[in-house]
């Protein structure tokens, strides 16, 4: 038999209390937000079904749709972002100055070449020699 379990949310300051009572029982937590209100409710759901069947029913004021509409609405909002900063016309981003362009970015041992290799490529290339002969007209 599948046993019901209420998990009832109060809103305090900014803070929610999670009340969750089943099978005899009644356990109470705080979280920060609505969401993380939810989240604690699930945990306490567990330490009370353990790993029997169980419904769970989530109220807000009493109610099942309170509580959905908003979690819900907390679930879908966008957080706040800080405007993005445009930087002005002609100025070259701290990331690509002329200094920092030259440089090589440093590879770990496994990925460098052996010092001969690269004091072949630090050279002057080798004019190219054929071995055959050249013909005459």
């Amino acid at each position: 038999m599948v046993e019901t379990i209420t998990a009832t949310y109060v809103q305090e300051d900014a803070d929610w209390a999670i009340t969750v009572s089943g099978r005899g029982k009644e356990l109470t937590a705080r979280a920060p937000g609505i969401i993380a209100a939810r989240d604690r409710a699930d945990q306490l759901v567990e330490e009370l079904a353990g790993d029997a069947k169980t419904t769970v029913v989530h109220l807000l004021n009493g109610s099942a749709l309170d509580f959905t509409s908003a979690y819900m609405t907390a679930r879908l909002t966008l957080p706040k972002l800080p405007p993005l900063e445009v930087p002005p016309p002609g100025g070259v981003p701290k990331q690509q100055t002329p200094a920092s362009a030259d440089k090589k970015p440093q590879l770990p041992p496994s990925k460098q070449l052996p010092k001969a290799v690269e004091d072949r490529k630090a050279g002057p290339a080798p004019a190219a020699e054929s071995k055959a002969p050249a013909k005459q007209a």
